[in-house]
Order: structure tokens, then C-alpha cells, then sequence
């Protein structure tokens, strides 16, 4: 997963949202130890600033915890982790059927059309 970001949000709330991805799609599955704050930065090209902000957003969200001595941690907490996944699912349908009624589509028509893509896919 590449790290490309929007000018659209502030850089930190889109690391979140990259980190949370991550996690929900268990690239850093349960308990997985993350790499330090320098070396994730390093990776998505920010600043280690940045990249501390974000962790510790996520550490106020219970998605990951620190371990003085061994770093950072994704929680191990499946039901916390099914819940935000259930949570982004919801978020990006919503934005789905908002932009499918600037169209003019109702919502049987939205989903006769996924129904269609999905099987041609």
C-alpha cells in the first residue's frame, strides 16, 4: 500500500486513516510489534513528528499500544478491531450511496448496479 496523500486533509489524519487500514485489513495483524515512529515515518516520507501524532491518535483509539522498552503493539482486541473495520465498511458505503444519488440513482438501482460489477468482476 502506497503512501500518497490529498492536500484535501491534514497529513496526520490521513496516516491514521492508512494506519487503521492497515490493521483492519491485517497487514499488522493482532499483537504485531510496528516498526519504530523514524522507520514508519521514513517510509511514508513525513516528518517523524507527523508520524508520532498519528500514533498516538491511535493510541487514544486503543488501536495500538506502547511498551516502554519494546515499542508499539496493534492491539489484540479482535472485537476492537472487527468494530472499526464495520465502522470504515459503513463510512465508505455511505459515501457510496451519496455520490450514486448525485446521479440520480435510487438505492435499489445502486444495488442492482454493484450486483452487476461484482459479477462481472
Amino acid at each position: 500500500m502506497s503512501w500518497i496523500f490529498s492536500g484535501e486533509k491534514p497529513i496526520y489524519t490521513q496516516l491514521v486513516e492508512r494506519l487503521q487500514l492497515r490493521i483492519v485489513t491485517g497487514e499488522y495483524p493482532p499483537g504485531a510489534r510496528l516498526s519504530s515512529v523514524r522507520d514508519l515515518a521514513a517510509e511514508a516520507a513525513v516528518n517523524p513528528n507527523t508520524m508520532q501524532r498519528a500514533l498516538a491518535e491511535l493510541e487514544n483509539m486503543g488501536l495500538v499500544y506502547s511498551q516502554r522498552t519494546s515499542g508499539r503493539f496493534v492491539t489484540e482486541d479482535g472485537a476492537k478491531i472487527a468494530a472499526l473495520r464495520e465502522q470504515l465498511g459503513r463510512e465508505k458505503v455511505r459515501r457510496f450511496l451519496a455520490e450514486m444519488r448525485e446521479l440520480g440513482y435510487r438505492r435499489a438501482e445502486a444495488a442492482a448496479l454493484l450486483e452487476t460489477e461484482e459479477e462481472e468482476a
